[in-house]
Formats: C-alpha cells, sequence, structure tokens
C-alpha cells in the first residue's frame, strides 16, 4: 500500500489522533479476533464483573473468523465480517477502552458516537481478500472459547495488515 502510514498496536491511541477516514494503514502487533458469539459472551462477563480474556484497554479486535491453517502457515483464509452484526455490543467495548476494531461495512450511529466519545477507530479490511489478510499473521493462539471454532477469540500477531480508516476518532467516515 503506497503512501500507508504504519501502525504499530502499542500506539494505536497516539495514531489515532492523526488518522482520518479513508487513510491507508499497515498495522502491526496484537491484534484479538472476535465475532458474534464471542462479543455476547464477553459482554456477559462484563455484566457479571468476571475476568476477561483479554484487556480492553488500548485493544484492537478484527471481526473475523479465521479458518484452520494450512501446513506451515499460522492461519488459514482470515477474511473480515460483516462488521454492523457486532453494533449492539460495540459501544460497550469501546467505552471499557478497546481502541479499534476492524471489519468491513458501515457502523450504526452509536457506535460512531462511541468512537467519538472514546477517541477510538473503526478499521476496514478489503472483504473477499481474506487469504491476503492471512499473509500479514505472524502467529495465531486461542485464547477463549474454544468451544466456538472459528469464533473463538484468538490473539494474533500482525505485521503490516494493510486496512484503511473506515471512521476516525472524530467521527469522519470514509464509507459515505
Amino acid at each position: 500500500m503506497s503512501g500507508a502510514v504504519k501502525v504499530h498496536t502499542d500506539n494505536i491511541r497516539e495514531a489515532a489522533k492523526n488518522l482520518h477516514a479513508g487513510d491507508s494503514i499497515l498495522l502491526s502487533g496484537t491484534v484479538y479476533t472476535a465475532r458474534d458469539a464471542a462479543h455476547k459472551r464477553i459482554c456477559a462477563l462484563i455484566a457479571q464483573g468476571r475476568e476477561l480474556p483479554f484487556k480492553l484497554c488500548d485493544a484492537i479486535i478484527y471481526y473475523a473468523g479465521p479458518t484452520p491453517a494450512p501446513e506451515g502457515r499460522p492461519i488459514g483464509s482470515c477474511g473480515p465480517t460483516t462488521s454492523s452484526r457486532m453494533d449492539g455490543f460495540a459501544p460497550t467495548l469501546y467505552d471499557r477502552g478497546l481502541a479499534a476494531t476492524v471489519g468491513k461495512g458501515g457502523r450504526s450511529e452509536k457506535v460512531v458516537q462511541a468512537l467519538v466519545r472514546n477517541g477510538a477507530l473503526y478499521l476496514c479490511a478489503v472483504g473477499g481478500a481474506g487469504a491476503i489478510a492471512a499473509k500479514a499473521v505472524q502467529s495465531v493462539e486461542v485464547i477463549a472459547f474454544p468451544e466456538l471454532g472459528c469464533e473463538a477469540v484468538r490473539r494474533m500477531e500482525v505485521k503490516d495488515f494493510p486496512l484503511i480508516v473506515g471512521i476516525d476518532a472524530y467521527g469522519n467516515s470514509a464509507l459515505k
């Protein structure tokens, strides 16, 4: 991605201040996968005051359900899931420190408000390009809800994962 800004997950909050809707980034660092079923369980744990499978503060969640890894690779296809499916859960997670989510498609006004309120980002991955996204994954570990199969929560280490800022920390959208 020519002209893309390199961003490390350790510095996502600082980077969010200077990123704008439509900017291309290459993300490196730790990213967690979670989809509908995992979000429901994470929000239930929050409601019960129980420990979460990972620290939400400054974390990034990728809405993906990766396929099994082929021989010699840490992961199979790893394309984005439609983000609006998580809109009922996202404000709760952003309000508890989540720094960014990665997915595809638009977001609700409540999610946009949560992004602005928390100085967070919504990043977009290219739908239908799961094999390309998988090339950025360096390692993967299931860390919660293994019984959910592809929807289990995974900790992934990524390097130069190509993304676009869909909605920036100021509420500006590249999706309109």
